[in-house]
Order: C-alpha cells, then sequence, then structure tokens
C-alpha cells in the first residue's frame, strides 16, 4: 500500500476562515473544463446547490472572486475561473505535488521498514 496525501489549508485568521481543500479544487477544475456550475456538481457526485455554497464561500473568503458567473439569456449563461481561481489551482497543485514527494521521500522508508516485522 502506497500512502496518498490529502490536505487542507485553512486560514483561521481570515475574516471568514478560508479552507481551501480537494473538493473545492477538483469543482474549480471541473468548472474550468466544463463552463458549468451544473456539469461540473454532476460529475463530482454533489448537488448544485453545495457546489453554489462551496463556490460562494471560496469567492467570499479571497481578496478577488475565484469564479465569475454570468446569467442565463439568448447566449445561455456559463462559469469560468478568474486568474486568481486559475492560479488557486495551480499553487494548490504545486503544493500537493511537493507534499506527496516528501511523503514518497520521508516516510515511506519508515512505513517499509515498519511492516517487515
Amino acid at each position: 500500500m502506497k500512502p496518498t496525501v490529502r490536505f487542507h489549508i485553512h486560514d483561521d485568521g481570515a475574516d471568514c476562515g478560508l479552507a481551501i481543500g480537494p473538493g473545492k479544487i477538483a469543482l474549480l477544475e471541473a468548472i474550468h473544463q466544463t463552463g458549468s456550475i451544473t456539469s461540473s456538481a454532476k460529475a463530482l457526485g454533489m448537488s448544485y446547490r453545495r457546489a453554489w455554497l462551496l463556490l460562494e464561500e471560496t469567492n467570499r473568503c479571497l481578496v478577488r472572486p475565484a469564479v465569475h458567473t454570468t446569467a442565463g439569456g439568448e447566449h445561455g449563461g456559463g462559469t469560468s475561473l478568474t486568474p486568481l481561481g486559475l492560479q488557486l489551482v495551480r499553487r494548490y497543485r504545486a503544493v500537493e505535488r511537493r507534499a506527496r514527494a516528501a511523503v514518497g521521500r520521508d516516510l515511506n522508508p519508515l512505513l517499509r521498514a515498519s511492516r517487515a516485522r
């Protein structure tokens, strides 16, 4: 068995208690791919309401919004990531890669040694 890394970033000092984790990042990535909250929520097995609340909380807690929504109409609505939203996803994934590398380098030898007993 190989250890996995899943982490959440909490900023308790923020007025809103910002929390970013794998679920919000996956939602942002899905929105970037589909341009739709509905399609993204469905693909991730969550309700539209849950997705909307996660996005609303994220936008409220950041200095600028991570997601921009356009209301429906003649050409339909849509959702896209702002430059800050794209940067948030990129940086989160970069930290995640470094954390995985650290686990592999620092903890795997220890785990192998403990299983050998």
